[in-house]
């Protein structure tokens, strides 16, 4: 792992896009129920402050080593969310 603030700036990428994809599915589609959605977009701020939470807390515990962890549940959380986002339609 490169560094901490690599690491910090793809998780607001990768989790920011997955929130603009369903802003632009609701804006696609205005008939449709939008209380799925939001929960995907709460899903998504919540898996942000939770992997943001866990690499202050790895940083101040000195694991740096973990950080390839947090990677991985950042992959899985962008599976699960894209998942989520496509049985919308």
């Amino acid at each position: 792992m490169p560094s901490i603030k690599f690491l910090k700036k793809e998780i607001n990428n990768s989790i920011g896009e997955i929130i603009e994809d369903v802003y632009t599915w609701q804006l696609s589609n205005p008939d449709a129920d939008l209380k799925k959605s939001d929960l995907i977009i709460d899903k998504a701020i919540s898996v942000f402050d939770d992997l943001i939470l866990k690499i202050h807390k790895y940083r101040k515990e000195g694991k740096n080593n973990r950080f390839q962890l947090i990677k991985e549940d950042l992959n899985s959380a962008i599976v699960e969310l894209n998942d989520s986002l496509s049985k919308l339609s």
